[in-house]
């Protein structure tokens, strides 16, 4: 085994520990690990990503509901159309990209500089939402609700969309649409959030991916593995070590990795 497979699988391990002691984010590094270390194309590095991050959010979900912290009629009125959205674009949409969208003089757009570019430009907002304190958001639902659901359908099928195109699992756009539009309390938000993403995840794996490519499931399993294996160390060391000052680290983390991809993607010639 070479020394890039090892880091690759370290940092599987990495991004478990990470998600267990700060709640969530790990996982969007998935992607650039699958991509730079293990040097897959952008379509496997998103797909296997899928399976990743849902079975991660599964593990946490479970947890979640273990606790009464998630909302299961928003899990199907978000959910179902976030499915949906995932499915239809790993099934139709990226096996239809061409791998060169459109050339300007000099300039070629390929597939792979269009996904990386937002999916970095996504991280960027992501890195935000770990760098806030969360009160922002944070709001008590009180006396009558009433529910945005025509609003909440839609940001279900944008967020499945994006996620089908980048290969994460959107919880700094999800969290924010349940508090704000279905009037959920943060800590129910984030318990369905973990729900929705594992749904919409694993059904876009296997039902967009797993029919159009050939998949190593002896290395996603062990990746996945290590990474679910690293949720429990993480979920253990939360009890030592204060886990909002490490979401702020890994919120500006994430920033220089937004940057390594930009750089990697537009700037460095293939």
């Amino acid at each position: 085994m070479e020394l890039i497979e090892i880091l690759g699988y370290c940092s599987a391990l990495i991004i478990g520990v990470s998600l267990g002691l700060i709640g969530g984010g790990g996982s969007i590094l998935a992607v650039p690990v699958l991509a730079y270390l293990f040097l897959v194309d952008e379509k496997v590095a998103t797909a296997y990503s899928l399976f990743v991050v849902g079975c991660s959010a599964l593990v946490g979900g479970i947890k979640q509901h273990m606790k009464g912290y998630v909302d299961w009629r928003m899990v199907i009125v978000f959910g179902v159309p976030a499915m949906l959205g995932v499915t239809l674009v790993r099934y139709y949409v990226i096996p239809a990209l061409p791998s060169v969208l459109f050339t300007f003089n000099d300039f070629e757009l390929t597939r792979r500089m269009a996904m990386f570019g937002l999916f970095a430009a996504l991280m960027i907002p992501a890195a935000l939402s770990m760098l806030k304190n969360g009160k922002d958001c944070d709001k008590k639902v009180s006396g009558s609700v009433k529910y945005n659901y025509p609003l909440i359908i839609i940001e279900g099928v944008i967020v499945g969309a994006v996620t089908g195109l980048i290969g994460a699992g959107g919880g700094f756009l999800i969290i924010p649409a349940l508090v704000l539009l279905a009037n959920l309390e943060m800590k129910r938000a984030i318990g369905t959030s973990l729900i929705i993403i594992a749904l919409k995840s694993l059904l876009g794996f296997f039902f967009g991916d797993a029919f159009n490519m050939n998949i190593d499931w002896n290395f996603l399993l062990t990746f996945t593995g290590l990474s679910l294996v690293g949720i429990f160390i993480g979920s253990y060391l939360s009890s030592f070590i204060d886990g909002n000052k490490l979401k702020k680290g890994f919120g500006y983390f994430i920033f220089v990795m937004a940057i390594f991809i930009f750089y990697m993607e537009f700037m460095v010639k293939r």
